[in-house]
């Protein structure tokens, strides 16, 4: 036999060999990351931090010196409340994988965290699937973004609901709505995940959610009393506040990629992009209509670009952040400025002119920016629009509306419920004193105005 047969089978059997040896090892499992755990446990308190003081001194400063403990203890309380609610059975109902409604709702697999061990793996994952965090890290990241949720609704009713009626409607409102949406949007089994709408980090759960809830609820506990009389408190508190709710959104859009990696990367660049660029936009905007640049236009601003970006900031590269940034904040600044007024609807602290209309925005136009190229190193294929797929924004106008439609209708039914079993509104003696005296017997600055 010649020489150079031999070693035509020589090689042959070598890769035959090979071939079976590599059958024989088993495929790679999923393995901890010490990197990404490390990550989203800090992004996980960051979100925290976004709650209570961040939203709690946003808010805080826009209202009047005697209702000021009354939002900060909204706020904290939240944290409280829906804490225990999440570990009970939210956590549970919202991504177990097997379900109660199928599509729509999960089950009480995990309730109380039952089977979920300190070593156990996620099995939600998203650019770095093999290389995962613990499951507990992912249940407490998501247990903050359900928080902060109910937390945006008391900007609506500020100033004017019982502290009682609050608790019993954050509980309600968390199991009935929050919890079937979030399984809807972001668990694998849900019918909106599943039909492909996209949502990084909150547009629809969130932001959509506590909006159109914060419409309904001012349309049934009614307006303040000569809620036009005065300004806000503290815009140096609200300032203060702001800034903290931009920091912590990093944690909010860039932890939602669950790893420490170029996908966080993109999300945190979009997250400031968007947000710079709508509180340059809303400068311009109180430029031209009210003739001065105001601090309070600036930081609204900002929090209505990071309301927009979130949706998209994994999807989009930084020329969407920026469009997205300046449509939202032209949408909201005439919601605020115009649309309120004229409709004459007292959403105290604009939580649906910015986080209802922003969310909105930023929703849809996921489904005209995003960007193919932002997901490519991480085997995805998410385009929008403008990438040669229009019939993502028919997607995203789908996971819209069952957000505003549950939002709003669910909200109603649970605040009117509320308000049958304990009376949703102060009266309005107690409403002239202030709520910190009435409803907390303390003061933060003085009993009156």
């Amino acid at each position: 036999m010649p020489k150079r047969l031999l070693i035509l089978f020589a090689l042959a059997f070598s890769v035959a060999a090979a071939s079976s040896a590599q059958a024989l090892v088993p495929p790679a499992s999923p393995t901890l990351s010490l990197g990404n755990t490390a990550w989203v446990l800090t992004a996980t308190a960051l979100v925290m931090f976004m709650t209570a003081p961040a939203l709690g001194l946003f808010y805080g400063g826009l209202v009047r010196k005697k209702n000021v403990l009354s939002i900060l203890m909204q706020c904290f309380t939240a944290l409280a409340i829906v804490s225990v609610v999440w570990v009970a059975c939210g956590y549970s109902l919202a991504f177990s994988d097997t379900e109660l409604i199928p599509g729509v709702l999960g089950d009480f697999k995990w309730a109380f965290f039952s089977g979920i061990s300190s070593g156990q793996l996620s099995p939600y994952a998203i650019s770095e699937p093999m290389a995962r965090i613990p499951h507990l890290a992912f249940a407490m990241f998501q247990c903050m973004f359900a928080v902060i949720t109910p937390a945006l609704i008391t900007g609506a009713f500020a100033e004017r609901i019982k502290f009682s009626s609050f608790i019993l409607f954050t509980v309600l409102w968390e199991l009935l709505i929050y919890v079937p949406l979030a399984h809807m949007v972001w668990s694998t089994n849900g019918w909106l995940y599943k039909l492909g709408v996209l949502d990084f980090a909150g547009g629809t759960v969130v932001h959509v959610n506590a909006g159109f809830a914060a419409l309904a609820a001012v349309l049934v506990i009614g307006k303040r009393a000569n809620h036009r009389t005065l300004p806000p408190h503290s815009l140096p508190f609200t300032m203060m506040g702001a800034a903290m709710l931009w920091f912590g959104w990093f944690g909010f859009n860039a932890g939602s990629a669950l790893a420490a990696d170029g996908l966080a990367a993109n999300a945190f660049m979009t997250t400031n992009t968007a947000a710079a660029t709508a509180a340059l936009a809303w400068h311009l905007l109180d430029w031209i209509v009210n003739r001065k640049p105001t601090m309070l236009g600036a930081v609204t601003g900002a929090v209505v670009g990071l309301v927009a970006i979130t949706p998209a900031a994994g999807y989009v590269n930084a020329g969407g952040a920026m469009a997205i940034g300046v449509i939202a904040a032209v949408v909201c600044f005439f919601m605020v400025s115009f649309v309120k007024e004229r409709l004459g609807y007292d959403d105290a602290l604009d939580a649906f002119g910015c986080h209802g209309v922003g969310g909105l925005v930023g929703a849809v136009l996921t489904g005209v920016f995003a960007d193919p190229a932002v997901w490519k190193a991480f085997g995805g294929s998410y385009a929008g629009a403008l990438y040669g797929r229009p019939s993502q924004v028919g997607i995203q106008l789908v996971g819209v509306g069952v957000s505003a439609l549950l939002s709003f209708f669910g909200t109603l039914a649970i605040f009117k419920l509320t308000d049958l079993i304990l009376g949703a509104r102060v009266d309005l003696k107690d409403e002239a004193i202030g709520l910190d005296i009435t409803q907390h017997h303390e003061r933060a600055y003085t009993v009156i105005d």
